[in-house]
């Protein structure tokens, strides 16, 4: 099974579990609001020929399926990354403080959105790997190695397609990156070695 339901009454809210891979949301009708209470899920959309594209990651105490509070379909998948537990959240029943909380969300949100389109558009792919690297290192898809350094657990094909790229070309900025000591990889995990000098490429 991939998820199990923690709350059968009819509650503000009740609490699903995802494993890792599992579809939370499909594109279509949109009728309540998510919270990530533990994990990491990944709102992405494909295109007609089957090419993904990660839109954004929601970490724990941040909010998907917005639309639902302006009553339009959604236009993405929302996959569980790892483990996830999620607060299921009927807008009906908010009450003027939750409206803010969410409201505030959404201005992070944009300002995210804008941040990655603006690094999509205009850097380079070494930089927006760079900056990706960086945001997934304070998700629950890191982990620190003995050394101290930060690891992430992430393929070519997922990075490829949270900074619109292929998985080939992906696959050569990461061996650029490994030979210049600013990052190793292996097998699905990627350690950040020098975050500073990754931060100034992102930044490039």
């Amino acid at each position: 099974m991939t998820q199990i339901q923690h709350s059968t009454a009819r509650t503000f809210v009740d609490t699903v579990t995802y494993r890792p891979g599992a579809v939370i949301l499909y594109p279509g009708k949109s009728d309540m609001l998510y919270r990530v209470s533990s994990g990491l899920v990944r709102v992405h959309t494909m295109d007609d020929d089957g090419n993904g594209l990660t839109l954004r990651y929601v970490k724990p105490g941040e909010y998907f399926g917005e639309e639902a509070l302006a009553g339009v379909n959604r236009a993405y998948f929302a996959e569980a990354v790892t483990d996830s537990s999620i607060d299921v959240i009927n807008p009906a029943l908010m009450s003027a403080e939750d409206n803010l909380v969410v409201t505030t969300h959404l201005v992070k949100t944009l300002e995210r959105a804008y941040e990655s389109i603006y690094r999509l558009v205009g850097k380079r792919l070494r930089a927006r790997i760079a900056g990706e690297l960086l945001e997934l290192k304070d998700t629950a898809l890191a982990t620190q190695t003995e050394n101290g350094d930060t690891m992430i657990y992430a393929t070519h094909d997922e990075l490829a397609a949270a900074v619109g790229s292929v998985r080939e070309t992906v696959t050569k900025v990461v061996g650029e990156l490994s030979r210049e000591g600013v990052i190793s990889a292996g097998y699905g995990k990627i350690t950040l070695k020098n975050e500073k000098a990754l931060a100034t490429i992102a930044a490039a």
